[in-house]
This record gives C-alpha cells, structure tokens and sequence, in this order.
C-alpha cells in the first residue's frame, strides 16, 4: 500500500498526487501521441469519437456529479455547438473563432435553460431540461433557412487560419488537444473555490447555504460551463461527421449521455473518459457477438437498446459508483490484501462523502 507524507499544504491541491501519477498517465499521453501510427483509420476514428463524447461527459459530469442537477436535454446543447460551427465555418470564419462562438452560444443557452433549477431540481428539473430539449430539436427541423432542417447540413473541414485539418490523423491531434485542454480545465475547476461549492451544492443546499454560498449564481454558472463542453464537443462532433440533422441530437442522444456517466461513475474525472469508451465500444461489441447467438435474438431489432437497459439496470443496482468505483475497489483490495476487509469502501464512502473529486 502506498503512504504519501505531507508536509505542506500545497499537496493537498496538486494534480499528481505522487510518482505514479506521473508515470502512467505519461505513458498513457504518449500512447495517444502513437496511436495514428500504432492503430488502423478504423479504431483511431472510434478513438476520436470516445475523445469528442468524453468531452461531453465531462460537461455533463460537472452539472450531475459534481453540482447534483439532473439534466435529461443535454443532447441540445450538443446540437446548438454542432450547429453553430457548421454556420460558421460554412460561412467561412476559421475552426478556432467558430469553436469559441459555439462554445459561447451554447454557454448562454446555458444559462437560459439554468434558470428552471433556481426553483425545481429532481425529476422536475429533468422534465424541465426534457422540455428544452424537444424545443430545440423543433428549431433544427424548422429553422430551415440556417440549419436545413430534416433534410440537415454539411460541415467543411477545419480550417485554421488557411490550414485545413483534411486528414484523420490531424483531426485526431487537434481533438487530442481540446480533450486534454478541458480535462485539466475541470480538475482546475474543482481544486477552486467554484469547485468546492458546486459540490457542497450537491452534497447539501442547505449546508451550502449557511456557509454563504450563492446558490442562484453557482447553479447557473455550472449549467453555463456544462453547456459550454457541450458545446465544444458538439463542434467536433460536426466537423468529424461533416454531415448533422435534427435526429442526432434527440432524447436517445441525451439517454445515451446520461448512461454514460452513469455507467463510468457519477462524481468522477474518470468516470466520463470510461463512460466514453463503454458508449463507443458497446456497439462494436454487440455487432462482433451478434453472429455466434441464436437468430431470433441476434437479428432483433431492439437488441442494442435491450443490451443498453440490462447493463445501465446492473450497474445501478450492483455498481452504483459505476466502472470508476468498481475500479477503486479492485485497486483498494489490491493495495490491503491480505488485511482488505469486506465493508472497508462503504464505510469509508461514508465518512468522505465529499471527497470525490479524483
């Protein structure tokens, strides 16, 4: 078991809490670096698209896991980036200046939409954000002068300053990038003060409250800055398909948002890069496994969504904490045996319940 001494408080607020750290997640970021020259066009494509979805998680996980406000219409923040950078760069602005104008948009919608969680939360906050989402997949379809409505809109590629990001493997670093960029962001974000309050917002409103935490301005701020990642990731995604329309970014895309973080661990960094990677890969799976079972099943229709609900139904009852939790556990035995005691996480989850911020 490791045992890391301190001696001052500046290492209570650092990114790498020791030299383990710093060596796996080096070797993971120079994996990335290789991966155009280690993996085929295919699998860096899916690649990419679990970078562009994580980004999304991680917007979606500051405002469910970090703030406690259930939003079940993320996927229209996703669109309105998509959307915004499609006009943009059609109309000939350069990648980065249309990235920031989507962000922005995305981020005032944001707060428009934040404004139900001053006074709902719960499920009517979920119904509230439903809504919206409906609301907006209705302005794609006919706003048909800007969007194209059903018949949708193609992207150009990325264009910055005169250099187009034509190939796979360019786009794949520039989404590399922004993942990288928004990820250390956000673990900035929670070492701050915002940080500590939107999760003692989650933790306790009341609680929050007496300490002078302003809940107006912090619950709209997270919905604003989870807006804005969507947003970002929203942009990637259009130029990646160079093709969107208004069914991309239904309740099924927003579904599926929320089953990501569930499934990769509410109230945690990880959770929406493993999220991600479940999201992308599960399809990949089911479409390898589809062969070897019985017709009746293998070739039903509703298979991928059956698949979906029985693992999203597994984990909530089994593995609450999602794939990250379960991950924590294994590592917990692994860093005790032979002394790991059967009820050790849960009565520690118990006394740190705040301290999810890994």
């Amino acid at each position: 078991m490791r045992f890391i001494f301190k001696t001052d408080y500046g290492q209570d607020i650092k990114l790498a809490k020791h030299a383990g750290h710093v060596f796996w997640y080096g070797a993971l970021m120079l994996l990335l670096l290789a991966a155009p020259w280690l993996f085929p066009e295919y699998w860096l494509a899916q690649l990419t698209f679990v970078m562009i979805y994580a980004i999304a998680g991680l917007g979606l996980m500051l405002l469910a896991g970090f703030t406690g406000l259930f939003s079940l219409g993320h996927a229209a923040f996703l669109g309105v980036g998509a959307y915004t950078q499609a006009v943009m760069t059609n109309a000939g602005l350069p990648f980065p200046i249309a990235l920031v104008c989507a962000a922005g948009l995305s981020a005032a919608v944001g707060l428009v939409v934040g404004l139900p969680a001053l006074r709902v939360k719960g499920i009517y906050l979920g119904m509230a954000t439903l809504s919206f989402g409906f609301i907006v997949e209705e302005v794609f379809a006919r706003w048909e002068s800007v969007t194209g409505g059903n018949a949708g809109i193609h992207v150009k590629v990325p264009d910055m300053f005169g250099w187009k990001l034509a190939s796979g493997e360019s786009f794949y670093f520039l989404c590399l990038i922004i993942t990288v960029a928004a990820t250390l962001s956000i673990l900035n974000l929670l070492r701050s003060p915002t940080g500590r309050a939107f999760v003692a917002i989650r933790d306790s409103e009341i609680s929050a409250q007496s300490m002078g935490i302003h809940l107006a301005r912090y619950k709209t701020l997270s919905f604003a800055l989870s807006a804005a990642l969507a947003g970002v990731a929203g942009a990637l995604y259009a130029h990646k398909l160079q093709f969107i329309s208004p069914d991309q970014f239904n309740i099924l895309q927003s579904i599926d948002l929320l089953l990501m973080i569930v499934i990769g661990g509410v109230g945690s960094v990880h959770g929406a890069f493993l999220g991600a990677i479940f999201l992308i890969s599960m399809p990949q799976v089911i479409g390898l496994t589809k062969d070897y079972l019985p017709a009746t099943i293998g070739q039903a229709p509703g298979l991928q969504a059956a698949v979906y609900g029985i693992v999203l139904i597994a984990f909530v009852l089994f593995e609450p904490m999602g794939l990250y939790g379960r991950w924590l556990k294994i590592r917990t035995y692994l860093q005790l045996f032979p002394f790991y005691r059967k009820g050790l996480f849960k009565r520690q989850k118990s006394f740190q319940k705040s301290d999810r911020l890994k």
